[in-house]
């Protein structure tokens, strides 16, 4: 076998190593797969005797073009979250809902949330270090910061990223089998399963744009009614490929994001086993003042 074969199928060996970094820095099934090529290339391009580790030089380059990418993001920061949700939804050629929707399983859609909220470097040195174990000292040098201050990066993550009320454990606990129990049932489109979760007098309160959204409709809207809620609720299971439970300001609710960006999120209110109460956001400058984290 001849060099460039040989390269080329060590590049190969590490491409699911690769991309799994990637998403799990961009949240985003084609721009993890762009930071691949990006990463081929640059290999192509290297002399490749030269490099000792090329598991751990293919991870710094991939974790550095993701860098990038992310911090790229910064100029479309005042850009509203549907319109950005709308473009990476519609961009052509690009996505794989299949893939997509497996990937996000693997991660987790709530992870890939408040990961989305984190500085590029916060984010970086949490997935690097807390899934992909790389050092610190590494990690540094790609962030360009020492290792201790990489070391704070990652712990101010950690605790970003994990629900920190231990005190409520047990309630969450079963505020989380609730929800859990309504999703079943909306992404099996189980009416009678949706109304056996929610009080019989359930109200709904739906913001301007979430309505907007389902029913073309201006203006907020209120629903009341376990049957009333559960008779619209059935008509939009497809997008429960998007959702997971997740920590919303303190309450155990859903979020949907598609490719990883929020784009709408229920936060309920439980009492006896029961959703007596949900809100569905879905104006971007109340997704951004959320609260979240993952369960």
């Amino acid at each position: 076998m001849d060099e460039g074969n040989w390269l080329a199928q060590q590049f190969e060996n590490n491409r699911g190593h690769l991309r799994a970094v990637a998403y799990r820095m961009l949240g985003s099934l084609s721009e993890a797969d762009d930071a691949v090529q990006e990463t081929w290339l640059r290999l192509s391009r290297s002399d490749a005797s030269s490099i000792q580790n090329l598991n751990g030089w293919l991870t710094t380059v991939v974790a550095r073009i993701c860098l990038d990418m992310l911090r790229s993001r910064k100029s479309h920061a005042e850009e509203p979250l549907d319109a950005q949700a709308s473009e990476v939804a519609n961009r052509p050629g690009t996505r794989d809902p299949e893939q997509e929707t497996l990937l996000a399983d693997s991660v987790g859609v709530a992870l890939l949330v408040v990961l989305d909220r984190l500085s590029p470097a916060e984010r970086l040195a949490f997935v690097l270090h807390d899934v992909f174990a790389v050092p610190f000292d590494e990690i540094a040098a790609i962030i360009d910061r020492t290792p201790e201050a990489t070391r704070q990066l990652a712990s101010r993550a950690r605790q970003r990223v994990q629900a920190t009320e231990s005190h409520a454990t047990a309630d969450l606990s079963e505020q989380r089998k609730v929800v859990d129990a309504f999703l079943t049932a909306l992404r099996s489109r189980d009416f009678e399963g949706l109304v056996a979760v929610l009080d019989p007098d359930v109200v709904v309160h739906i913001d301007e744009a979430a309505a907007r959204r389902a029913t073309g409709e201006a203006g907020p809207r209120e629903i009341v009614g376990a049957r009333n809620w559960a008779r619209g609720a059935v008509a939009f299971s497809q997008m429960t490929r998007y959702a997971q439970a997740a920590l919303i300001d303190g309450s155990v609710g859903l979020v949907f994001a598609p490719d990883g960006k929020l784009s709408r999120a229920l936060r309920f209110t439980i009492a006896n086993g029961k959703i007596v109460q949900a809100d569905i956001i879905g104006e971007p400058a109340r997704l951004r003042e959320l609260d979240l984290a993952v369960l």
